[in-house]
């Protein structure tokens, strides 16, 4: 049986990150296109030191329970909301993230659904896909970005980045938040800060770009989608229930709503079903740029070796006890 260091990989990794953790490790890594079921996942997790997580893998203190010689839970995500970091703190493991990769692509991918939504891209090409190439398409006549007044909520790394990407477009830009951004950054930016109420009111595009957590879950209700914009859109870029997807296919079909793009979702498939012309999803693809990805296994690669060699990991969102900590002798 062998005495290294036992790490799980939970999903296929670029080939660089596995031979770096295969030097100094045992290396257990799921490499199916489908995922691990509970049980098995617990199952190959028993004896690890040590997890490389993903977006759709869970952790509670249940599975903690039971992977008691776990030292490390390293995401190759931008955010813990997965991860019951309280109770790893409390038994000795260790978690880390890798937030600022992911915030650059996740911005553009926010623009290429904004520009999807608002130009009707996803309804043309079920057109010419279907066999219609007929050029009257008047019904296909969208908005543009140019000259739009664009509402974004939340302006932490992803808000700026995303307001970064709207320099081109002669955009007028407002922003909603309560915590971030000085008055020297509002200048620098060219946008200006707003009421929640003004966003919703005078934008034409309204993009959510705020971390998930109790005060943020349903920030976007029926309620609030009623004082958007009459025929305005909205992104989210935000944890699916950032918005409250029932009231969302409610004011698209109402026509409050032009159209509504997301990345993750509150339910699986989103219940907006019958506004296909109107809707534009995408897959989680916010962070799916290969050279990213690759950065962000390394990261968390190397945040378990940090570990696994009885160091602080560089990435570590929470703080552990001296007297809790795992770490060999």
């Amino acid at each position: 049986m062998s005495s290294r260091p036992k790490v799980v990989i939970t999903e296929r990794v670029h080939e660089p990150v596995d031979q770096l953790l295969a030097k100094y490790c045992e290396v257990i890594q799921n490499t199916r296109v489908e995922r691990w079921g509970a049980a098995e996942f617990v199952d190959r997790a028993r004896a690890a030191d040590s997890l490389l997580i993903f977006e759709n893998d869970r952790i509670d203190d249940g599975f903690l329970a039971v992977c008691q010689q776990l030292k490390i839970i390293a995401g190759a995500i931008d955010d813990a909301h997965n991860i019951a970091v309280e109770a790893c703190s409390r038994r000795g493991v260790w978690v880390t993230v890798v937030p600022d990769l992911a915030t650059q692509p996740t911005a553009e991918l926010g623009l290429a659904l904004s520009l999807a939504l608002i130009r009707k891209v996803a309804a043309g090409d079920r057109r010419v896909r279907g066999g219609d190439w007929s050029q009257t398409t008047s019904d296909l006549s969208g908005g543009s970005l140019i000259g739009k007044t664009v509402g974004i909520i939340g302006m932490g790394k992803l808000g700026q980045a995303f307001a970064r990407l709207l320099a081109g477009f002669s955009a007028r830009i407002i922003y909603y938040d309560p915590v971030h951004m000085s008055p020297v950054q509002e200048a620098f930016f060219g946008i200006g800060r707003a009421s929640f109420d003004q966003v919703l009111a005078e934008s034409d595009l309204v993009v959510a770009a705020v971390p998930l957590h109790c005060s943020t879950q349903h920030l976007m209700n029926g309620a609030v989608l009623s004082r958007m914009k009459e025929g305005s859109f909205l992104v989210n870029l935000s944890r699916g229930p950032v918005v409250d997807e029932a009231a969302a296919a409610r004011a698209l079909k109402q026509g409050r709503l032009a159209g509504y793009a997301a990345d993750l979702y509150e339910a699986l498939p989103p219940d907006l079903r019958g506004n296909d012309d109107r809707t534009v999803f995408t897959p989680h693809l916010g962070s799916a740029v290969d050279r990213v990805r690759l950065e962000m296994e390394m990261s968390a690669a190397q945040n378990v070796l940090q570990v696994l060699r009885g160091e602080s990991p560089r990435d570590a969102i929470n703080k552990i006890a001296a007297a809790a900590r795992k770490l060999e002798t």
